[in-house]
């Protein structure tokens, strides 16, 4: 199976993106919807997605879980919910009770967007993300460079779990690299329960100024650290489609993996995905 583990649907016109407010993201402030992704899919060979949170907002989570039990190719749902509930359990307990509750596979944060660089260390998101992982839930780290280091001791601290690392945590591309990240990087991959998607990086360079030889150096470097049974392709559409069509994307990744070695490509587009949100038992 080949699955895209991470895209999204949003409607601006009926819910709430503060994220989507900047000027320059007026070319994705549309609804987008699984009609949409359908013929992409198709027209690229992938079998199956997994549709990543958007906002902070349970009813998302819940409508996301109503679009996947209707949506065949929709095998996986990563949620949002309020890892400082006390009553966390209780809410994931209800929403796996849910029409496509079986599909719920994942929890994720938007942990870039608090000012608070340790913000996963809070004592109450600790015991948050147990409620979670009692639940055989994986955790997706939607951080970059600055919350590594946090992300890292949550990763430490739960050495049984399963963390996804979203977009290799956003590298500078743009901006040439840093060591900084390609350090933290390979820091948080010695942590053996983590994996890494390969996502979103086309949008990390310069939108209009960018090919499959730019991302490479980071793609490289994340293999070599997570190795080849702990990469994971996403499309991150929409959101990709500011730098280039899903297409693009899938063929730039797709380049950026086949130099890696004979297998990574093969694993990263779906094994890996499978094992690391337990898609298959």
């Amino acid at each position: 199976m080949i699955i895209d583990a991470h895209q999204h649907f949003w409607d601006p016109a009926r819910a709430d993106y503060p994220w989507m407010d900047a000027p320059e993201l007026a070319p994705i402030r549309r609804a987008f919807g699984p009609a949409d992704l359908a013929p992409l899919l198709e027209a690229n060979g992938i079998d199956a997605s997994i549709v990543v949170q958007c906002r902070s907002a349970l009813e998302e989570t819940e409508e996301f879980l109503r679009i996947a039990h209707a949506t065949p190719s929709v095998i996986g749902v990563v949620g949002w919910v309020d890892l400082t509930d006390s009553d966390l359990g209780d809410t994931l307990d209800r929403l796996w009770a849910l029409p496509g509750g079986d599909k719920l596979v994942g929890i994720r944060h938007q942990v870039h967007d608090e000012l608070d660089a340790d913000w996963l260390l809070r004592e109450d998101v600790q015991r948050g993300l147990t409620a979670v992982f009692a639940r055989d839930l994986a955790y997706d780290f939607l951080v970059r460079t600055r919350e590594l280091p946090a992300a890292i001791a949550t990763a430490q601290a739960f050495p049984q779990a399963r963390f996804v690392l979203d977009h290799a945590a956003k590298p500078p591309i743009a901006d040439g690299g840093s060591d900084e990240w390609t350090d933290r990087i390979t820091a948080l991959a010695a942590c053996g329960n983590v994996w890494c998607k390969i996502s979103g990086l086309a949008t990390e360079a310069t939108w209009d100024d960018w090919d499959a030889e730019r991302l490479l150096p980071f793609v490289a470097h994340a293999a070599k650290n997570f190795g080849e049974d702990r990469l994971i392709f996403g499309s991150d559409w929409p959101v990709c489609l500011l730098a280039g069509s899903y297409g693009d994307i899938k063929r730039a990744l797709e380049a950026c993996l086949a130099k890696l070695g004979p297998n990574v490509r093969e694993k990263a587009f779906g094994v890996n995905a499978e094992a690391a949100y337990r898609l298959v038992e």
